[in-house]
């Protein structure tokens, strides 16, 4: 696939590869059915059924197929139709359609492959045809030159959920278990729904905000930050390019809200599906503006321009979720329909896959030539 050319409906490339993703999808839930112990999310197993999954697979491999032979009828080619019904194949003899659900003992340890394969096809389901039929770059592929290493950053952020979550959740219990926080929390989960959602919206996105603006403005943490801002194709993969450093810091600060004021169960759920979805949408290449929504949420027109490759627009629109925060600490920017000309960072040089970037910040600086760092614009 040309990195410049984007797909068109018609002529079967898009089926094809919704072949090959859906049997991949189908093969990798097998691993889930025979080692759920290492391979599955204890909290997230509580969420979906045996039965709901075994669905999933079977309608995910009679899918492929059809797509498979829509490809082949489409675009008069054999390879995606080929590569897509061989690992449907291989899916079946390893017991797609007969493998069973069993109990799954407590371990210490597990992957979340479950949380991975649930949410990459639940995103790619919402934001794939957004980008494909109301895109705001049109001439931008999903296969652009760095789809891989994003697609990387995407597998590694769930795989390691168990690792990311007990890390980032420590320095809230290390500070606050102390105080006895009982009262606090049969308080606030005595709120009504939709204040206490707003509550756990306000205070992470607080939080979120100075740990956001701190990494900007501290020189050593922009460096690891700034491989967050270094894509040139925004899309609804983008997001995932995140440093582990970065992960870790921003994370724990969005974390300490909710921990002090422990929300009931239905808000935290909602906050983390609604979360999901949103930081996967304010990165997505699509031209919707969401009208006069885009003033209460941050919106993919919104974020692009925290993007921007112009050094004159940096410092603005750190929030997350509201823009209002932004508005409150001087550093909203929503230039009325205008978007960006370019994303990234103007002034400075990446390696190119995931290894190379996560390392690279320890050993050099993406601004100049020693770890000194010193930058040539107030990013």
């Amino acid at each position: 696939m040309s990195p410049n050319k984007r797909l068109k409906v018609g002529q079967g490339q898009i089926s094809g590869y919704i072949s090959i993703f859906l049997a991949t999808l189908a093969l990798l839930g097998i691993f889930c059915f025979r080692y759920p112990e290492q391979l599955t999310t204890p909290e997230f197993r509580e969420i979906y059924t045996e039965e709901v999954v075994e669905m999933m697979m079977t309608v995910g491999i009679i899918a492929s197929f059809f797509f498979a032979l829509l490809s082949l009828i489409l675009s008069k080619r054999i390879k995606w139709a080929l590569t897509g019904t061989s690992i449907a194949a291989t899916a079946i003899v390893l017991g797609a359609f007969t493998v069973q659900g069993r109990s799954v003992e407590k371990t210490n340890w597990h992957f979340g492959l479950d949380w991975m394969i649930l949410d990459l096809l639940l995103m790619t389901a919402i934001f794939i045809p957004l980008e494909l039929f109301f895109p705001k770059n049109k001439s931008q592929t999903k296969f652009h030159e760095e789809w891989r290493t994003d697609l990387m950053y995407f597998v590694i952020s769930h795989l390691f959920i168990q690792f990311f979550g007990i890390v980032t959740q420590k320095p809230a219990v290390l500070f606050f278990g102390w105080i006895g926080l009982e009262q606090v929390h049969l308080w606030v989960q005595s709120l009504p729904f939709a204040l206490a959602l707003f509550l756990a919206f306000f205070t992470t996105d607080l939080f979120q905000y100075w740990a956001h603006r701190f990494f900007h403005t501290r020189v050593y943490l922009w460096r690891f930050h700034s491989i967050h801002h270094s894509t040139q194709s925004m899309d609804w993969l983008a997001g995932s390019r995140t440093h582990f450093m970065d992960i870790f810091f921003t994370r724990a600060m969005t974390f300490i809200p909710l921990y002090i004021l422990g929300f009931s169960t239905t808000v935290f759920n909602v906050y983390i599906i609604f979360i999901a979805i949103h930081a996967v949408l304010i990165h997505a290449n699509t031209r919707i503006n969401f009208g006069p929504l885009k003033y209460i949420f941050t919106t993919p027109q919104y974020h692009h321009w925290h993007h921007c490759e112009d050094p004159k627009y940096y410092g603005h629109n750190f929030a997350s979720i509201f823009p209002f925060i932004d508005w409150m600490f001087g550093t909203y920017y929503l230039p009325g329909k205008k978007w960006p000309a370019g994303t990234g960072v103007h002034e400075a040089q990446y390696p190119k896959g995931f290894v190379k970037q996560s390392i690279y910040p320890f050993t050099k600086s993406p601004f100049d030539t020693d770890l000194n760092m010193e930058e040539r614009s107030d990013r």
